[in-house]
C-alpha cells in the first residue's frame, strides 16, 4: 500500500479537512499549501491499468516515508497538543533518519498515541475492519524492530485497520 493512499484512507476514516490537514503537516515540521495536499491526496492509476496518462503523474505529489512520518507526528501533535520536553531531550521530534520499522508498523503505533487507543481498543477497531487479532499478535506489530518477537505489519492488516477507524469514527 501506498503512502499516498495511507494518507487518503485515513483522512477519510477521521474526517480531516484540507485545511486541518496543511496544519497536521506543518506540525510534524513539513511546509505544503492546500493545493499541494489535494495533489498528495490524488489517487494513482490503477498498476492493472495498462495505459499510462502523463498528465495525471505530472499532478500527482508521491508521498515518501519522511514525508509520511513527519505527518503522523504532527497528527500526534495536532490531537494530543506540543509535548513539553523533558530535560536533556531534544525539543522537537525529528523524523527518524534511519527508521528499521516498517511504514504500516509505524502507522499503527503512531495511531495509537495519537488517538489514545488501549490495546482492547485498537482490537476492537481491527474487529470492526473484519480481522480477528489476538492480543499477543498485536503487541508483537507494535514492539521495536530489533526485538526478537518483532512482527512486520502487512499492507492488509493495516487496510482492515484502517477500514475499522472508517467504521469506528464515522458512523
Amino acid at each position: 500500500m501506498e503512502n499516498n493512499d495511507i494518507l487518503i484512507r485515513l483522512r477519510y476514516a477521521l474526517d480531516i479537512k484540507n485545511q486541518d490537514m496543511v496544519e497536521i503537516f506543518k506540525l510534524g515540521g513539513v511546509e505544503v499549501t492546500k493545493d499541494e495536499v489535494l495533489k498528495i491526496l490524488t489517487k494513482s492509476r490503477d498498476e492493472y491499468d495498462d495505459e499510462v496518462d502523463v498528465e495525471e503523474s505530472e499532478d500527482r505529489i508521491k508521498c515518501n516515508d519522511k514525508m509520511l512520518e513527519s505527518f503522523l507526528n504532527g497528527f500526534i501533535t495536532f490531537k494530543r497538543g506540543p509535548q513539553q520536553p523533558k530535560p536533556g531531550q531534544p525539543k522537537s521530534q525529528e523524523p527518524s533518519k534511519q527508521s528499521k520499522d516498517h511504514v504500516n508498523n509505524m502507522l499503527l503505533k503512531k495511531l495509537k498515541v495519537a488517538l489514545q487507543l488501549k490495546t482492547e481498543d485498537m482490537l476492537d477497531i481491527l474487529d470492526d475492519g473484519g480481522i480477528a487479532v489476538s492480543k499477543g499478535e498485536l503487541g508483537a506489530i507494535l514492539r521495536k524492530a530489533d526485538h526478537r518477537n518483532y512482527k512486520e505489519c502487512g499492507d492488509n492488516f493495516a487496510r482492515k485497520f484502517l477500514k475499522g477507524l472508517t467504521v469506528s469514527y464515522r458512523d
